[in-house]
């Protein structure tokens, strides 16, 4: 009876951590199929930077070179949005927006863990986000961790296009949310 017990436990661990990732990387690679192509093919000041994105679709491509990031960010930050993989704070800037901040939410243990290694990031690292309508760069200022209890501040509008990248902290815990905070220095 423990072992058939400790093989379930196992069984659903293993699924947890790594069988998660199978569903994300097959949406991944839709979200990139569709997005891909539309790449840098609009301007920023056309109607269509005004129309809304619909939740779970193609926002964005991150990239992020310090820590191996590559991922397209989804519309909406709910559970299954962040299935597919990180997701955009839908009531924060889009990143083609000449002042706000943009938020975007990622998973650190499952579902592929796009923001796992946030914590490696250190001031100075890029991120580039590539858009339908440009590609932004941003600089990171500063990596810090704080209680999960109101850390819906770090959300808060700034005059200067900035981002903010959201996960949990410590791995394995949504104790604390570990953020990450940059500024625009091109796009």
């Amino acid at each position: 009876m423990c072992l058939v017990l400790a093989s379930g436990i196992a069984g659903y661990l293993t699924w947890v951590l790594w069988g998660t990732g199978l569903e994300t990387a097959r949406a991944q690679d839709g979200l990139r199929t569709e997005l891909r192509p539309q790449l840098d093919t609009r301007a920023p000041n056309s109607g269509d930077a005004d129309r809304p994105v619909l939740p779970g679709r193609a926002v964005a491509e991150i990239l992020i070179p310090a820590i191996d990031v590559d991922f397209i960010v989804v519309q909406g930050t709910g559970v299954e949005e962040l299935k597919r993989g990180p997701g955009h704070y839908v009531d924060t800037a889009m990143p083609w927006d000449d002042t706000g901040r943009v938020g975007i939410a990622g998973h650190r243990t499952t579902y592929l863990h796009p923001f796992e290694n946030l914590d490696a990031l250190h001031p100075g690292d890029r991120i580039t986000l590539e858009t339908r309508f440009g590609t932004f760069d941003y600089s990171v200022t500063r990596v810090f961790a704080i209680p999960s209890a109101g850390s819906g501040r770090v959300l808060e509008q700034t005059r200067r296009p900035t981002l903010v990248l959201t996960t949990c902290h410590p791995e394995f815990s949504s104790a604390e949310r570990l953020i990450v905070d940059a500024n625009r220095i091109s796009g």
